[in-house]
């Protein structure tokens, strides 16, 4: 019996006249498809593909628009038996020779208006073909697909065999390949639609990308396996949002999604009386934002954790206290441990070490870097995350920050999250960053860079510096206080610390 996931999302198909998905925002003939029409489009796309080349086991890349079309392309690759390669719209020229050459696609898609810049890429790569896709749903792949047949099957995969790569957001040296196969997949699409009580019912209000894991992998996935219905907009549009609410049972998003939402007066109780659950993920949720979010609505937002390289790894309970700043329990059949960073020993609650993670989730390696492979696994198998974390005296595990975030001030260990945390909790403080910059006493000097709420608050480095001595040792109270109008973000919400230490690195010289 093949493995592929989409063999085993074909077999829980069982309404093929259900609306799989519906573009609000796209023209009339494209706003509705159909499980029924999923199967004809993504069989065609598959025939295309293996039409121009494509074998099990070839890379198919696409840096494209996020469209109904897209995510046919991304189900026509998972019938062809060929790994899909999503790469960020915002990668530059240089980004993508990088990507194109480190991952030998066979094909790669391009939006139409940088056509000719792939092709000089993929010429100079060995990537032997370049289609297109615009983001209203034309482009060449398109084309192909629409001449192609319609009785393409599924191309047989085994559970080890690569579904998908994704590259590493690279906050450090290159970004590397995290190579996820058909069960990795498929085990967390399924354990999350059984802990968030996905059923065919369900309706999703789908505003994240689709070249990321939240997006393309729990989002789509998840609703795929059970039968759910889509409400698909390209991006995050506050109004379109507030108006779609209504019509949906379940929404996904990044903390930024549910503060602009919070800035709405017409965001209210009523609004999402209906609603069934709001999930969050990709960036940490400030324990402020959810606290004032079901003070508003009533609606306590489930966080969860995972990563490029895990998928999914943990969870706030469906039922049970989702605890503000903390990323819940281990998903079933998932195994997390805090560890000492360099010996690997397990920590007793409540001590801080790297969060370990082993299960059938976690991927397969990186792609054509065994080295670096072998050295983030324990000889046990546990995959060594990065991140730093605690469980707490009831089991909840909280993320305290990046492992290479680290600061190291006068010999004393500071998490930046800990200091994070205190800064949000002012009512002057819209959101804060903290960083570690060299300083030639202490080594590295604690360093917040704070947005303000309001123009006007009155926020100042010294009074921000007075209310952290009351809740925070003094190693801890940054030594500078920056303030600014926004924090440098990637698309998925998280705040690029390494811009933040190379735009201040000199402030202490």
């Amino acid at each position: 019996m093949t493995e592929n996931l989409y063999s085993v999302i074909q077999a829980r198909l069982a309404d093929t006249d259900k609306t799989f998905m519906e573009a609000p925002m796209a023209p009339p003939d494209r706003r509705l498809c159909s499980y029924g029409e999923l199967e004809t489009r993504s069989a065609r796309c598959a025939q295309a593909l293996v039409d121009l080349g494509v074998e099990p086991g070839d890379r198919v890349a696409a840096q494209v628009d996020k469209s109904p079309e897209a995510l046919i392309l991304y189900l026509g690759c998972l019938r062809a038996g060929a790994v899909y390669l999503p790469l960020n719209s915002g990668y530059t020229a240089a980004e993508i020779e990088y990507f194109l050459g480190d991952a030998g696609p066979k094909v790669a898609v391009c939006r139409p208006k940088v056509q000719e810049q792939f092709r000089a890429i993929a010429a100079s790569t060995g990537v032997p073909h370049v289609e297109t896709l615009a983001a209203d749903g034309s482009g060449s792949i398109a084309e192909k697909a629409a001449a192609a047949g319609r009785s393409f099957g599924v191309v047989e995969r085994s559970k080890d065999d690569l579904a998908a790569i994704l590259y590493t957001s690279g906050t450090t040296g290159r970004s590397k390949g995290a190579m996820l196969t058909h069960g990795n997949l498929t085990s967390n699409a399924e354990v999350l639609a059984g802990a968030w009580r996905f059923t065919s019912e369900d309706v999703l209000l789908h505003a994240l990308p689709i070249f990321h894991t939240h997006g393309l992998f729990v989002a789509t996935n998840v609703a795929l396996l059970t039968g759910s219905s889509m409400l698909f907009l390209p991006g995050f549009d506050l109004d379109e949002v507030l108006r779609l609410l209504p019509r949906a049972s379940v929404m996904m998003g990044v903390p930024t999604f549910y503060t602009r939402l919070l800035s709405s007066a017409a965001f209210d109780r009523e609004l999402v009386s209906h609603m069934r659950l709001f999930v969050s993920g990709s960036a940490p949720l400030s324990p402020e934002t959810h606290k004032e979010f079901e003070a508003r609505t009533g609606h306590a937002i489930l966080e969860r954790y995972g990563m490029t390289e895990t998928n999914m790894n943990s969870s706030n309970p469906y039922h049970g206290a989702r605890r503000p700043g903390t990323v819940g329990f281990a998903l079933p059949g998932v195994e997390i441990r805090v560890a000492n960073p360099e010996t690997g020993r397990p920590l007793e609650q409540g001590e801080v070490g790297v969060i370990e993670i082993r299960g059938p989730n976690v991927f397969k390696g990186y792609w054509r870097l065994p080295e670096k492979t072998a050295a983030e696994f324990r000889d046990d198998g546990f995959f060594i995350s990065g991140d730093l974390g605690r469980f707490d005296e009831q089991g909840y595990l909280s993320i305290v920050g990046r492992d290479k975030d680290l600061i190291i001030s006068g010999g004393y260990n500071v998490y930046p999250a800990e200091v994070e945390a205190a800064l949000d909790a002012l009512d002057e403080v819209a959101e804060s960053a903290v960083v570690g910059l060299p300083h030639a006493d202490f080594g590295e000097g604690v360093t917040a860079v704070v947005v303000p709420k309001k123009a006007d608050a009155g926020l100042s480095e010294q009074s921000v510096r007075e209310a952290l001595v009351e809740v925070l040792a003094k190693y801890k109270v940054p030594k500078r206080v920056l303030c600014v109008d926004s924090l440098p973000r990637n698309a998925m919400g998280k705040v690029q610390k390494k811009l933040l230490r190379e735009t201040y690195a000199d402030i202490y010289r």
